[in-house]
């Protein structure tokens, strides 16, 4: 078995492209820190999903609190979003344009 500094250089040569992008380019980031912290502070409630009753009421739970989080990181009021998304699926959004109602995407009305 190889020595673990072997494996750190193996590592490094076979990431060599990436790794010289990172020390050439200045608009990377040296670290991730902006996206650890976006992401750091969603919990989802963890403790009250065990409460969800069945697996797939657990899932959809799931489903609903990434939505609402993804819409607060995208400055976007939660209730509002899922009113018009619902509404709009409701009305018969087309399923091939679904995209247009992810969070990222909504616009408000005013």
């Amino acid at each position: 078995m190889p020595a673990p500094e072997a494996e750190k250089l193996a590592y490094i040569h076979r990431h060599w492209d990436g790794l010289q992008t990172f020390l050439t380019d200045g608009r990377v980031e040296i670290d991730s820190n902006k996206v650890e912290n976006l992401v750091r502070p969603i919990a989802l409630n963890r403790k009250n999903a065990l409460f969800a009753g069945h697996d797939e009421g657990g899932k959809a739970w799931g489903r609903i609190a990434s939505l609402i989080e993804t819409a607060k990181i995208n400055a976007i009021e939660p209730f509002a979003y899922l009113k018009a998304t619902l509404e709009a699926i409701a009305a018969g959004h087309p399923q091939h344009r679904i995209d247009e109602l992810l969070p990222w995407n909504f616009q408000p009305s005013s």
